[in-house]
């Protein structure tokens, strides 16, 4: 039996887009620790990328945007699987810069709102209308960042929605546990290689730096950040509820490397 005995566990994982997608790196993890996965992704195109990355998982469709899809899912997924799910991954994050990068003052409020609901709200809503589905002792992880206090100009607002989902979390976990013991925590890696990470303008000089400022000079693997989701979903866990883990490789206390401080003086 392997450690974090994830052999026959049914994970519903919601977000792939591609297969840089850390959704993917997940359900690649959970697949080789012998769990079942069943992927939730945006579109049919994505659903075509899911079926032919992973042709053993059932793949369903659904944009959280409206919320009655989230219950037109819950039913889809109740319906094909026999007994309960054992937990949840919601690696799902949207932001409108159709318009360009602004300074923060100048957030529109539409796309604001349109952020949280997509990025956050979205974690409540299937946390609620999956409830029934999920295991006494299921485990819920969503993906959030390293930092949510560090003012990127080219990550725009989506630091102040991750924080409101990372305090979602243990209001998520002290309502569930009025009727069961699931548990709800976050992974926060630092910067990843990732196509959606890729459209932020800026990003490739930031990831650059990130790599300079981890102590190994090696920047965070997508896979390092889907082992610790592994971790979190499996029992070998079951002590941490409510918590943001972060992921970034040392990354946080390094920022005053010779090499950096060097370079920026010099």
């Amino acid at each position: 039996m392997c450690f974090l005995k994830l052999e026959n566990k049914r994970i519903v994982v919601f977000g792939l887009a591609n297969k840089k997608s850390v959704a993917c790196a997940i359900g690649k993890v959970l697949a080789e620790e012998g769990a079942e996965v069943i992927h939730v992704v945006r579109s049919e195109q994505r659903a075509a990328t899911a079926r032919k990355l992973f042709p053993e998982s059932r793949v369903f469709i659904c944009d959280v945007a409206e919320e009655q899809n989230i219950v037109r899912l819950r039913h889809e997924i109740a319906s094909a699987v026999n007994g309960r799910i054992d937990g949840i991954v919601h690696s799902i994050a949207f932001a409108n810069y159709s318009e360009g990068m602004k300074s923060f003052h100048e957030t529109l409020k539409k796309d604001f709102l349109q952020a949280v609901d997509i990025s956050c709200f979205s974690l409540i809503a299937i946390s609620n209308h999956f409830k029934d589905l999920l295991a006494d002792d299921g485990s819920v992880v969503t993906i959030s960042i390293s930092t949510t206090r560090m003012a990127a100009e080219n990550y725009g607002y989506m630091a102040p929605v991750k924080a409101a989902l990372e305090s979602s979390l243990c209001f998520l976990a002290k309502s569930f546990s009025a009727f069961s013991r699931v548990r709800f925590n976050a992974v926060c890696p630092g910067l990843l290689k990732t196509s959606a990470s890729a459209g932020i303008p800026g990003y490739v000089d930031s990831y650059l730096f990130a790599e300079k400022a981890i102590p190994r000079k090696k920047a965070l693997q997508t896979g390092e950040a889907a082992d610790v989701a592994a971790f979190l979903l499996s029992e070998r866990s079951s002590g941490i509820n409510g918590q943001c883990l972060v992921v970034d490789a040392g990354m946080a206390f390094n920022y005053f490397d010779a090499e950096i401080v060097a370079g920026a003086v010099g």
